[in-house]
């Protein structure tokens, strides 16, 4: 349900005037849920409420507001303008709150606190572990959560608070302009295969010796595969037979022992899986006689939030440690 324009009262102007009109924190959930829902059922259904009463949220918001915030579409609702700017305000509102809502429960806990952050597997591997590690080791009550995933993945999760930070890239496709980026160090591929495959006993492995393999990897338009796939072209291979795709680090090693396919991953992540003992037995690595090199993960985080004192230790034991 939307309002026509010429029932909107005089436009308000400040906060003060908009939490006098009424607004509230239901309406900030309301038209954040929106915003990532795009249906007012799946929206109702999300702040546990019926799709009347979600209509009526809407309603209020609006007259609130002096604005329409959606219009109907075919497929669901789409923002408008005023309804983009509201939601964009709500979400930083509503993560500020929980945040303050953590921060007050490791108080009362006695915890140092709790951060969660995520990280492209390189990074995680390399980086996000040993830092924890050492970190934990000197602030006992430090907790930590880390999920692993692609960028694009990481991304999203950010922005809807579901992180304090992430360790990895802002995708081409998405505006780099609401989130702080720290360049921390690029990532150098490598190619891993069973350990008694026909190329892991070879001195030297080329581009175009790689052509008649199958090969598992991240899906279509990921930045590792895309980088890969540009420099074997460059030398002459033809594009990589990828006939299982996915970014799970595990089904990964799952394939690469039970056939002849061929897995980039991080220089990182190859002397973890393919060092002494364990999958080391199992897993080689390739010698290829060429370079590829991904552009540098990042740590990203949302501008202008502040983060908690767990996650700001963190993020400067990060930086401190890529430094040294």
């Amino acid at each position: 349900m939307t309002l026509d324009a010429t029932e909107f009262p005089k436009p308000a102007r400040g906060a003060e005037r908009l939490i006098g009109r009424g607004l509230k924190l239901t309406h900030l959930r309301l038209i954040a849920a929106l915003a990532e829902t795009t249906q007012l059922t799946a929206t109702a259904r999300a702040l546990s409420i019926s799709q009347p009463a979600a209509s009526r949220l809407l309603a209020e918001a609006e007259g609130i507001v002096g604005h329409a915030l959606c219009e109907r579409r075919a497929k669901g609702i789409a923002l408008t303008a005023a309804g983009h700017a509201l939601a964009a305000r709500a979400q930083a509102v509503l993560l500020e709150i929980a945040e303050a809502g953590r921060e007050i429960g490791d108080v009362a806990a006695g915890r140092l606190g709790t951060v969660s952050l995520g990280a492209v597997t390189a990074a995680a591997v390399d980086l996000v572990v040993p830092t924890l590690q050492r970190l934990q080791r000197q602030n006992p009550g430090l907790q930590a959560s880390v999920d692993v995933a692609t960028s694009d993945v990481l991304i999203e999760d950010l922005r809807r608070g579901r992180h304090d930070f992430i360790v990895g890239r802002v995708p081409i496709s998405m505006d780099p302009a609401p989130f702080e980026i720290r360049p921390l160090r690029p990532e150098v591929v490598a190619l891993i295969v069973r350990s008694n495959h026909p190329l892991a006993q070879r001195a030297s492995v080329g581009a175009r010796d790689l052509a008649p393999y199958d090969w598992v990897m991240q899906q279509p338009g990921s930045l590792l595969r895309a980088t890969l796939e540009e420099a074997l072209l460059e030398r002459g291979s033809p594009p990589p037979n990828c006939r299982l795709s996915t970014s799970s680090l595990l089904l990964t090693l799952a394939l690469v022992t039970r056939s002849n396919a061929i897995a980039p991953v991080s220089a990182e992540v190859a002397r973890l899986v393919c060092g002494q003992g364990g999958l080391g037995r199992a897993i080689a690595t390739l010698p290829i006689d060429f370079y590829v090199e991904i552009k540098p993960f990042c740590l990203i985080r949302l501008r202008g939030h502040r983060p908690s004192p767990s996650a700001a230790l963190v993020q400067d034991a990060l930086l401190e440690d890529f430094r040294g």
